[in-house]
């Protein structure tokens, strides 16, 4: 009897819903906050602690879910649910400014364990690289090339400033795969949370949760997710047989 191929229970769901015969990856689309880096403790204390002072009503743990969001989105969200009305192009740059001082008082952030893993197994495996990130804050873009080297290419990244629309909105990963020169069906995209998730679906790409954070594997798998990773360790560790399922695994619709 032949075993089953693994995890071909996600890929033929995720095929039929995109209406694709099959996923042949050619380009990797990767999130970089709580994703590549453990970055969203602070993220959500910064951001908990500007709102906090600016007079908006709000808690920390909600940050985890707007991750993706661009910092004017966020901003923006907020004050129309407190006040009623848009924040004003001034608010959102002073505001986002000083997000990004409260950022940069806390402790430096370390990469995620098993990102680094994770990035060179598609390198080994010749699948382009693509960082896809909602945020515009140098401290940790720069840091890129030194604690991921000769993983990423930095002509192939989407920040906040090059979207008009920011995630949960597919831009960002369609305007990566535009610059990775792929289609959907070509394309997988690694997150940690669910609008970075519903983006990478819109977008059609195969698009994988792990979860690094508090965000339940449920609420990822509810914002389109074809397959959670419990850890990234565990992704790292299973990307070889998932890629190689990927290929073998293809169906014809009627």
């Amino acid at each position: 009897m032949t075993p089953p191929i693994p995890y071909s229970h996600e890929i033929e769901r995720f095929l039929r819903r995109h209406h694709y015969n099959q996923i042949t990856p050619k380009a990797a689309l990767i999130d970089m906050d709580g994703t590549l880096y453990d970055s969203m403790k602070n993220h959500t204390a910064s951001w908990h602690r500007l709102m906090t002072e600016a007079g908006i009503k709000c808690s920390r743990e909600e940050f985890y879910l707007y991750e993706g969001r661009t910092g004017a989105s966020t901003i923006n969200h907020l004050i129309q649910r407190e006040w009623g009305r848009e924040a004003t192009e001034e608010e959102k740059e002073r505001l986002y400014k000083m997000k990004t001082i409260y950022f940069n008082q806390l402790p430096p952030v370390e990469p995620m364990a098993g990102a680094r893993e994770m990035v060179e197994v598609f390198k080994q495996v010749g699948i382009k690289r693509v960082l896809v990130t909602g945020s515009g804050q140098n401290s940790l873009l720069n840091r890129i090339a030194t604690d991921f080297p000769d993983l990423f290419d930095e002509k192939l990244r989407v920040t906040s400033r090059d979207v008009t629309h920011g995630k949960p909105h597919p831009e960002p990963f369609i305007r990566a795969m535009q610059l990775a020169h792929v289609t959907p069906s070509q394309s997988i995209v690694v997150e940690n949370a669910p609008l970075g998730i519903e983006a990478g679906n819109k977008a059609g790409a195969f698009t994988i949760g792990v979860t690094t954070g508090p965000i339940p594997r449920e609420t990822m798998e509810e914002a389109g997710a074809a397959i959670v990773f419990d850890s990234m360790p565990e992704f790292a560790a299973s990307l070889p047989t998932l890629l190689l399922s990927l290929l073998t695994i293809s169906i014809i619709e009627p």
